[in-house]
């Protein structure tokens, strides 16, 4: 365990020194233009309806009716006018945070993998245990989980304290699905996927946990209150560019130590790290040459 905890603290400052490249700095773009686009569309054409179907909601519901009724008469009318909108808001958050967590693992991770695989990972084999549709359709299932789960745990959101925790576990465990399966799924066969998802759960769980918790971070910009609802087409762009910086280093995160993880599973068997198709067997004695070119990220 204590090897382990240590093989996430030296991925962590890989992926953060990793962020700093260029070609890392330059695809993180894609992903946010590509949900700007889609999220500034949706509400666009959809804003308008949303809000007046939320509205009517809310008023048809006797409880909330009286409450809005009592804000009118201590003066605080401009919060019922305020509270559908910021209600949509709250709504629509998880679905930009799933979808920029999609959008990175989808658009960036292969890309990430084969960056981190060549400076790192040389003539770490690949076996190809999962296809980029199994991979696609891996992440939808979760997403669709994570989406389902956020629904069904919206009461406890009331409780302060449970607001503040289980968004983040959610999406913390969302995290540890997709990016540990997409990390693997290129170098190791089926097999040795699941073998390090069953070794390698509690530390890959915590990483997503991290994840989560850095995840949950960017939502403290919605906390204008009112002026939430004015700032809103600005506050999302912001929220999705945090969420991709957010994402874009977690993959990082998990392909290092996920590769790092295979490399020394394929050593302990003495398979080596490259053979079968082209390419020398590198042996167990020259592990130690493979750790000194780790040393630089």
């Amino acid at each position: 365990m204590v090897k382990s905890m240590s093989q996430l603290a030296d991925a962590f400052w890989r992926a953060a020194a990793y962020c700093l490249h260029p070609r890392v700095i330059a695809m993180s773009f894609l992903p946010l233009l590509l949900s700007a686009t889609l999220a500034l569309g949706l509400g666009y054409f959809f804003w308008a309806d949303a809000v007046t179907g939320m509205r009517s909601t809310l008023e048809s519901w006797q409880l909330i009716n009286s409450l809005l009724g009592w804000l009118d008469s201590v003066g605080a009318s401009g919060l019922r006018s305020a509270l559908a909108p910021l209600l949509v808001l709250a709504f629509a958050l998880p679905v930009i945070v799933v979808l920029s967590l999609l959008l990175v693992a989808l658009m960036m991770t292969p890309t990430l993998i084969k960056l981190v695989a060549e400076r790192r990972f040389p003539m770490l084999e690949k076996k190809q245990g999962g296809t980029f549709w199994k991979s696609l359709a891996w992440s939808l299932v979760h997403s669709v989980l994570a989406l389902f789960a956020l629904l069904v745990s919206l009461p406890f959101w009331l409780i302060p304290p449970l607001a503040l925790i289980v968004p983040p576990l959610i999406f913390g465990w969302l995290s540890y699905k997709v990016f540990a399966f997409d990390a693997l799924a290129e170098h190791a066969s089926a097999q040795e996927c699941r073998q390090l998802m069953r070794a390698h759960k509690v530390p890959m769980m915590t990483l997503g946990l991290v994840t989560g918790f850095l995840g949950a971070a960017p939502a403290a910009i919605w906390a204008f209150g009112v002026m939430a609802v004015a700032l809103a087409p600005l506050l999302v762009l912001v929220s999705i560019w945090l969420y991709t910086l957010v994402f874009a280093f977690s993959t990082l995160w998990f392909i290092h130590y996920a590769l790092n993880a295979l490399q020394e599973l394929r050593m302990s068997r003495g398979q080596g790290v490259q053979g079968g198709q082209g390419g020398p067997v590198i042996e167990a004695e020259q592990l130690s040459v493979i750790q000194a070119q780790e040393q630089t990220p």
